[in-house]
């Protein structure tokens, strides 16, 4: 069973009823009078039965077989269009990126169905989201016209979409990529020449058309990213009736033979080999210093990509994970260091594994704290009427989002080998899941800007966002957490630990301040530590808050009392076993090491 999906709504459900605020988010305009809190349960226990019954026997299929290019076209698995029709015709698939739909779970409850999604098979779940992700950009910044001709069948299924950046020149530097848009007769229509690659969904047969949207820079716009436009690019062009017509020189060169994903087809992309691909320009042509709104367009989906990226990478984790847990319970060899003439156990009794599955446990509930955190702010800022809500949750957002992606994707790797550990010699073959989820995991630290880019997006712009004031105000909110609970009775220890990482981290932020104006050359030779001091930072304080909360449950009686316990165990571990991190990477960054800066080259 190497596709095993073992998964769980428990801590989903703590997350969305006990943990956060939901009632605030169902009574808003948009969703009071279709949801109650009390129809989250069942909302949940179904998304993961379908995706158990209906997505998750697709997985092997994806590793086995995965997306096959054949005559320049791409074929999937049946299994995948089975589950891609159920999921699209049941409402759980691209319609929820809807906000102007009706009846739409917000992203509080659609983030735990897109997480058993990507669970139960991570190589199918883009073709669902990438759909509706890129309806969503047209809808926000297309005309009437456009909006009406690509947005519905976008979002209910029946045509696919995909983002279309990266170059095979021009990688996470896309100031630098070569695709270009031509004019032609007729207003807003341009034609485009360029090759794509790493496209994720890029070509495949579950739809009968594919949107496209590739940016390029016109001719004569500015240089860069300054300079770049957004195109609607169909695979087959859509006629003013909403009918399909010719194709649009568009063609696939071929997939990448990826290390996982295998289902998920990765496709190299050729527009205008033959001179004849049209591009419909998304909102105005470059001004009169040449700058396209290209960028800024891309970014309204790309900051919702970078925490769906995170989130994937934890989705696939936690399914090694309860695999592993599974496994160790089963697995009976050696016994207890304290009996040793004792009968033998299962691996679970065993110390260290019990250290390695509690911190699979630990940091996976961890990301999923930040994950849900931002899914709220997203609700927010959607669907709130309260200005100063929606402002204050945009701010909050703009901090966390690099931390999510980075975080739980850099994580994730590690977390799958301590997987891998638990099973042994077992887990390094393909019998089992999770050599496979090691395989599957890597990419989410390179998918939408490789952690290095967040970590500098973190240090270099999140920190100086109006002056300081927006990061200023997100480390007071743990200033104003620790104060409130200072002297706590039962976690003293812990708030302790987060005070001593809360004041290091302070004295941190103020050292690289100074190394951007000593020796600026620091800043990014040391951000990647920086980013993940800032998780550690932040996780603790969630993971605390959650313990509270889970405190107060089982002073209100036994019901799921070991549940709730657990959350409370595990807040203690993290913060005793992983947030004095945070303490050491502020000694470390005090060195001021630069051994890496001037090693001679020929040495390395």
């Amino acid at each position: 069973m190497a596709g095993n999906f073992i998964y769980s709504t428990r801590d989903h459900k703590f997350i969305i009823k006990e943990w956060l605020d939901v009632e605030k988010i169902l009574g808003l305009k948009k969703f009071r009078d279709y949801y109650s809190k009390e129809d989250v349960d069942g909302i949940l226990d179904q998304a993961l039965t379908v995706c158990r019954e209906m997505v998750a026997p697709s997985n092997d299929d994806g590793d086995i077989i995965g997306a096959k290019f054949n005559g320049g076209r791409v074929a999937l698995p049946p299994s995948f269009h089975k589950a891609y029709q159920y999921v699209q015709a049941n409402g759980w698939g691209s319609g929820h990126k809807d906000i102007d739909g009706e009846g739409i779970l917000p992203g509080l409850l659609y983030g735990a169905v897109h997480e058993y999604m990507i669970a139960a098979n991570p190589a199918f779940v883009a073709y669902v989201g990438l759909a509706g992700g890129i309806a969503g950009i047209i809808k926000a910044f297309g005309t009437r016209e456009q909006v009406d001709l690509f947005t519905p069948k976008m979002f209910e299924g029946t045509w696919g979409g995909t983002m279309c950046l990266t170059e095979p020149g021009g990688g996470s530097d896309v100031g630098d990529m070569l695709s270009k848009a031509y004019p032609t007769g007729e207003p807003g229509i341009y034609r485009i020449r360029g090759t794509k690659c790493f496209i994720t969904a890029g070509d495949h047969d579950l739809t009968e058309n594919i949107i496209h949207l590739v940016l390029a820079r016109i001719e004569g716009a500015a240089p860069g990213t300054k300079g770049l436009s957004l195109f609607i690019v169909p695979k087959i062009w859509v006629n003013p009736d909403g009918s399909l017509g010719e194709a649009n020189d568009v063609a696939t060169v071929g997939i990448e033979d990826k290390m996982g994903l295998k289902g998920s087809a990765t496709a190299v992309l050729s527009f205008g080999e033959e001179n004849q691909c049209r591009g419909i320009l998304l909102g105005s042509p470059p001004d009169e210093n040449g700058f396209g709104q290209g960028m800024a367009q891309m970014f309204k989906m790309i900051n919702g990509a970078r925490v769906d990226t995170g989130h994937c990478a934890l989705a696939v984790a936690a399914v090694a994970y309860h695999n592993a847990l599974q496994y160790a319970k089963e697995r009976v060899q050696g016994r207890r260091i304290t009996e040793p003439k004792g009968q033998r156990v299962p691996i679970v009794e065993h110390e260290d594994v019990r250290r390695m599955l509690l911190t699979q446990k630990a940091v996976l509930e961890a990301g999923r704290a930040m994950v849900f955190k931002a899914y709220y702010y997203l609700d927010l800022i959607a669907f709130s009427e309260d200005p100063d809500e929606v402002k204050e949750a945009s701010r909050r957002l703009e901090v966390i989002t690099p931390l999510i992606k980075a975080y739980c994707s850099d994580q994730a790797w590690e977390l799958i080998a301590l997987a891998i550990q638990v099973y042994g010699g077992y887990g390094y073959t393909e019998e089992y899941p999770v050599a496979r989820q090691a395989r599957d995991s890597k990419i989410y630290s390179i998918w939408e800007g490789t952690n290095y880019i967040q970590s500098m997006d973190l240090v270099g712009r999140k920190w100086r966002l109006e002056n300081g004031a927006v990061f200023k105000e997100w480390l007071e909110e743990i200033g104003f957490f620790l104060e409130k609970h200072k002297g706590h009775e039962t976690l003293a220890r812990e708030f302790a630990i987060l005070a001593e990482a809360f004041a290091a981290y302070q004295g941190l932020v103020k050292l690289v301040v100074r190394y951007f104006m000593d020796d600026i050359r620091l800043v990014p030779l040391y951000s990647t530590r920086i980013l993940k001091a800032t998780a550690e930072l932040y996780c603790g304080y969630l993971l605390l808050d959650q313990a509270l909360a889970a405190e107060a449950k089982l002073n209100q009686g036994p019901e799921d009392e070991v549940f709730y316990r657990g959350k409370i165990h595990t807040a203690q571990f993290y913060l005793r076993n992983i947030v004095p991190e945070v303490i050491a990477t502020a000694k470390l960054i005090q060195e001021a090491d630069t051994s890496a800066l001037e090693m001679p080259l020929e040495a390395f």
